[in-house]
């Protein structure tokens, strides 16, 4: 039974995957190896600052409402990202009602997110709550992240490079939404799943891969058209614009 279980989740997760058309493959993106620091050596002051911002995080369990963010920021995919950032981007994001944003949000991320897959491999660093052996908020996780790497941080990766990407479709709410994507990312630790160093090479990361997105005339393109979608959605639009997104959807 636990194993028809798994089988189905896989199936799921892949037909799940199975729209993405990402912009560029694994091996087109900078290879974080040759210019981003390892993480930090356990006899190291940065490392003495992880363990500062885990007990941070550990404090930061206590207040509730935060508590409850991160474990809902625990969740990884596209459909925590609509949920979460949905509100602070002004507007709601979903395949049926905004086509256009969820297609290059949807792309986007999931290509910022493979910068992340040879230095997790490489280093394979343990986990604040393996190290510590204690428990996270998140405990459905653990058995997973428990064979994945800690550093960077793909949680990390995949809000920050949201929250970019959000603000520079609707840029008058920027400051709202880049302040959800820097929350997502002290979420982990607040779970206890990474490091802050984890979290900061994460933001890092999210940025030299949305950098390499705008090289993409495919990406440039589906960036404009979401951008005419959310003027147009939000009232926001010209008169030319109007007849252009009409004209592009027929």
């Amino acid at each position: 039974m636990k194993m028809m279980a798994i089988m189905l989740m896989a199936t799921v997760c892949a037909q799940a995957q199975s729209d993405v058309e990402p912009y560029f493959t694994t091996k087109e993106m900078p290879d974080m190896l040759k210019w981003c620091p390892a993480p930090p050596d356990t006899v190291s002051a940065h490392f003495s600052y992880d363990i500062i911002q885990y007990m941070w995080g550990k404090q930061m369990r206590l207040d509730k409402e935060r508590a409850a963010i991160a474990i809902r920021d625990a969740e990884y995919g596209l459909d925590c990202i609509i949920r979460e950032f949905s509100e602070p981007f002004g507007m709601k994001i979903s395949k049926e009602e905004t086509p256009e944003i969820y297609k290059v949000l949807r792309d986007g991320t999931a290509t910022c997110d493979s910068i992340c897959t040879l230095p997790k491999k490489h280093y394979m660093r343990r986990r604040p709550f393996m190290r510590m052996q204690e428990p996270t908020l998140y405990p459905q996780d653990e058995p997973a992240l428990r064979k994945n790497g800690s550093y960077p941080s793909g949680h990390t990766i995949l809000g920050w490079s949201s929250a970019l990407l959000l603000s520079e479709i609707n840029p008058d709410r920027a400051d709202t939404i880049l302040a959800r994507g820097y929350m997502y990312g002290e979420s982990r630790v607040i779970v206890g799943a990474h490091w802050q160093s984890d979290v900061d090479a994460g933001r890092l990361a999210a940025s030299a891969a949305y950098a390499r997105l705008h090289t993409s005339e495919r990406f440039l393109e589906q960036m404009r058209r979401a951008r005419l979608e959310y003027r147009c959605k939000a009232g926001l639009a010209t008169p030319a614009e109007q007849k252009a997104y009409k004209k592009a959807k027929k």
